[in-house]
């Protein structure tokens, strides 16, 4: 099957098929802004949460409602545009933009809507994580998502959702209820158990391979005072709380969780100034359960005589935001990352290696828990298919300086190659780069093949390439086995 999906641009900075009269048709049919090279928020507009990436797009649509991104996607697919979408922009791959064609951005879509009797949250598709949790703390409520609250809910959403609510209410997919869409065809569509269930099923875990989605419907969870925060451990005891981690969180009741990190302390509070710029390792703990079970969860914390134990009570949107500072919009990021379904002593001892040679103050390794309620949804029950994976591992190199880049990409490759031999073989898509069809067909295993049926019945001419692509064509046999 031949896609023809890329085409060289022709005329001022136009995609070929494209005529300045087209544009103004289309600028006229949008109720929000059409944004051009050369006009004074383009610079804007194609900024990237990871500055390592640089597109420039002929068009972005910002789209104000359903009726402009409709149009959109009709220009795109009836002038054969290459098209990307962004929601929140945090796509690690850049994958929110494209090289000289058009881009539907839905950051002015960002109404939230709570349902307190329903428990229900209705998201715009250009909505952030702080924007939920802003409207769902005042009652009471939270949806699972990620530990960064800038983070767009598109793209958190359809890659799976892994955060500090995992273990206790599972994936962002499992809460969700149903997504509106609009299709490669222009055909405007909701999604859920019981209206085309066969996309729902796609749109949970399978990215935005299918259309984009304008809002989302999700189930809302009773999480308001948790308590949150860092247990920290010199680095030189690595190894050994890894160990002991290792065995402890999967056996801890699922009201608790915590992700793995390795870090350099930031110089600035809360942390004491003894430990600023020292690399350590440690945990980041949420606590969602009965406040008086607190101090028997934490006694075996505690007896691992931590350099620093940070838990305290706080609004769960506190937590969802203490990372926001570090890690702003704009720096240089690398990342790699694999699901693990044990961590064998030879592993550990790799990991130490490298967090020994951070080779920035944001650079990390987290491992975040797959366990608890996420277990409880089959492999097959959702295009997220490592169920049975016990952490998703995710290497980052991280620096403000477009100096550092080849440093902290150097480090992040090298750590990831020691560590792949001990990974389950796929990745979650939200943390991979642009890394080939094979990566994308190994993070999906044998769900992949259902992915294609779903795509060539919603988007047979892959209109939308521009993300981890499930393509329209040949299913090959994995490369690796699950």
């Amino acid at each position: 099957m031949t896609l023809e999906t890329h085409r060289p641009r022709t005329g001022p900075g136009l995609p070929a098929g494209l005529t300045p009269d087209s544009v103004e048709l289309f600028r006229a049919q949008l109720r929000g802004t059409l944004i051009q090279p050369g006009d004074a928020d383009y610079a804007e507009a194609c900024q990237l949460y990871n500055a390592m990436i640089h597109k420039r797009p002929a068009m972005v649509a910002r789209c104000a409602d359903v009726a402009d991104v409709i149009a959109a996607v009709a220009l795109a697919r009836e002038r054969k545009l290459d098209l990307a979408v962004r929601g929140g922009g945090h796509n690690g791959g850049g994958l929110g933009l494209v090289d000289g064609g058009l881009v539907i951005d839905l950051s002015r879509m960002r109404g939230v809507r709570v349902d307190p009797d329903a428990r229900t949250v209705r998201v715009s598709g250009g909505a952030v994580w702080g924007d939920v949790d802003h409207a769902t703390h005042a009652f009471g409520l939270a949806v699972p998502s990620g530990i960064i609250s800038t983070t767009g809910v598109a793209g958190l959403t359809l890659g799976g959702g892994l955060g500090h609510l995992t273990r206790r209410f599972g994936l962002t997919i499992d809460n969700l209820l149903a997504v509106d869409m609009v299709l490669a065809d222009g055909r405007f569509v909701t999604a859920s158990e019981e209206k085309h269930p066969d996309l729902f099923w796609a749109v949970r875990g399978g990215g935005g391979n299918f259309g984009v989605v304008t809002s989302f419907l999700f189930r809302a969870n009773p999480v308001d005072i948790v308590l949150g925060g860092p247990t920290l451990w010199p680095l030189d005891r690595a190894a050994e709380v890894m160990r002991w981690y290792r065995e402890f969180l999967p056996n801890a009741p699922e009201d608790l969780t915590g992700f793995f990190a390795f870090i350099t302390v930031p110089p600035a509070p809360p942390f004491p100034e003894e430990l600023h710029l020292k690399k350590m390792c440690g945990v980041v703990w949420c606590y969602t359960g009965d406040p008086a079970r607190a101090d028997a969860l934490f006694a075996p914390v505690l007896a691992l005589k931590p350099a620093l134990h940070g838990v305290m009570p706080m609004p769960f949107p506190m937590l969802q935001t203490a990372f926001d500072a570090l890690y702003p919009p704009g720096h240089q990021w690398y990342w790699r990352a694999d699901f693990v379904r044990e961590l064998p002593d030879a592993a550990i001892e790799r990991h130490v290696s490298f967090a020994e040679r951070l080779p920035s103050m944001q650079s990390t390794m987290h491992l975040y828990p797959i366990d608890g309620a996420a277990h409880r949804v089959g492999p097959h029950d959702t295009a997220f298919r490592f169920r049975d994976a016990r952490w998703s591992e995710v290497i980052v190199g991280v620096d403000p300086s477009p100096e550092r880049a080849a440093d902290i990409s150097t480090w992040a490759k090298e750590y990831w190659n020691a560590l792949h031999p001990y990974s389950a073989g796929g990745a979650y898509v939200n943390f991979m780069m642009e890394e080939g069809q094979e990566r994308v067909q190994a993070t999906y295993g044998d769900n992949y093949a259902r992915l294609v049926e779903v795509k060539r019945e919603y988007d047979p001419h892959n209109l939308f390439h521009v993300n981890q692509n499930i393509q329209p064509g040949p299913v090959r046999p994995p490369s690796v086995a699950h």
